[in-house]
Order: C-alpha cells, then structure tokens, then sequence
C-alpha cells in the first residue's frame, strides 16, 4: 500500500505571462509513485488525483477539451462557475461533475475566496487536446507540445 497525507504536500503553483491564467495543485498521484512520462502502465497509473485551488478572479487553464481524456470534478470549498460547450453553470461546495473526451471545458473563479477541487484524470497514452478559442492543439505522448500548424507556446492567443 502506497500513503500520504494530503496536508504535508507542497503546491506546484502556475501563471501565465499575462497573469490570466493561475492555479496551484497538490499532486497526489505523484505523491504516491505516479511518473506521468512513462509509457510503463505500472508507472503511469491508470488515473491522476490532484487537489486543485484556483485563486479568487482566476482561471486555472484555458479552454479546452481532451481527445481520450476523462475528468472528473468535485468542488471541496468555495464557489466560482464551469465553462462549457453549452455556456456556463455557477459551482459551489458538494458540486460534482464529469467531462467525457470531445467535451470543452474551463474552470473560472469570479468568487472573493479561493476554489478548491479534487481533479481526477484518467492517463490515456497518445492524449491530445484543441483549444477552441485559439484555435490550438495539444499532442502528448507521454510528453506535450501544443501546435497551431507549427509548436506554439501553451498560452499563445489565450492570454491577453
């Protein structure tokens, strides 16, 4: 059996250039082992856990939608709303939700407080992503490189 506390984790935290984009996230998958450049299954694990905080007025990532990739979401603390291919829905605490592949989405903090969510991923190999407001992909197998015709940087036409 593989343990950790959750609470004794440092944050990866994250920015974009321009500062539209933030997040910070305790990898619990890493924590217990996970390498997520390995092709190994073994290594690989066959999910991701991550506890997500979006900082108040922040968006953690662009929007996006996975090729083989599932989601799942669920809304520990605070409040903000979800971006979807249908528009958007507000989120609270106890909220859950799931993004099968094909399905764009976005998380968007427009709270005072931060936004705390448990993220859980599966880990398809040969995972892309498109990034529908800039006209972007994603190719990751395991490693990313995001494309628009040529490598192109992750935020390029996202941030401002």
């Amino acid at each position: 059996m593989r343990k950790v506390n959750s609470d004794s984790l440092d944050e990866l935290t994250w920015s974009s250039p321009n500062g539209t984009f933030a997040g910070a996230g305790k990898q619990l998958s890493e924590a217990l082992g996970r390498k997520p450049d390995s092709t190994d299954l073994l290594e690989r694990q066959p999910f991701d856990v991550e506890i997500l905080r979006v900082p108040p007025g922040k968006m953690p990532y662009p929007f996006h939608s996975h090729s083989m990739q599932w989601e799942f979401y669920h809304v520990i603390a605070g409040s903000g709303r979800v971006r979807h291919d249908s528009g958007s829905e507000a989120i609270v605490a106890g909220d859950a939700f799931l993004f099968q592949p094909g399905e764009a989405h976005q998380l968007i903090n427009d709270s005072e407080a931060d936004l705390i969510v448990y993220v859980v991923a599966d880990n398809p190999l040969g995972e892309s992503a498109h990034f529908p407001d800039s006209n972007k992909y994603s190719l990751a197998s395991p490693r990313r490189a995001v494309i628009r015709g040529e490598q192109a940087p992750y935020y390029d036409g996202e941030d401002g």
